[in-house]
């Protein structure tokens, strides 16, 4: 089964290169995203393993969802050369703009095994009530 890049209503507002050189203080890598729909809204799945929940800072404003937070990097010797290294470590940030058709404010969020998993219900259409107007008069 071949994968391949979505695209989507979901916009990333900010996302980080890997490799680029991080102003002191910013973010500097973006954990993997999964974005997808459901019948009942959208979920946003985000890779962090070896986090732990307290060292995520999740932000909405607006239209916009804010993942934010420290992947600790405190298990590798001090002095050591690495061979092969495709691990982030350090502070990272996404930054998703959402559709008006999901409601922010209704997100739940959840972490276990590593990783964040938000929903965001759809948002609640008025329902239009039909209104027969009677004429009074004589």
């Amino acid at each position: 089964m071949a994968m391949c890049k979505v695209s989507s209503s979901v916009h990333f507002v900010t996302r980080s290169t890997a490799g680029s050189q991080a102003e002191p203080g910013r973010a500097h890598w973006v954990p993997n995203t999964d974005v997808y729909t459901t019948d009942s809204g959208l979920v946003v799945k985000v890779e962090l393993a070896g986090m732990r929940s307290e060292h995520l800072e999740i932000t909405v404003e607006g239209n916009r969802l804010r993942i934010a937070g420290n992947r600790p990097d405190g298990c590798r010797a001090a002095h050591c050369s690495f061979l092969v290294m495709e691990i982030s470590y350090g502070p990272f940030e996404s930054l998703l703009e959402v559709p008006s058709d999901y409601d922010l404010s209704q997100a739940k969020a959840a972490y276990l095994n590593g990783f964040l998993r938000i929903d965001v219900p759809l948002a609640q259409r008025p329902v239009k009530r039909s209104r027969v107007l009677v004429a009074e008069g004589d």
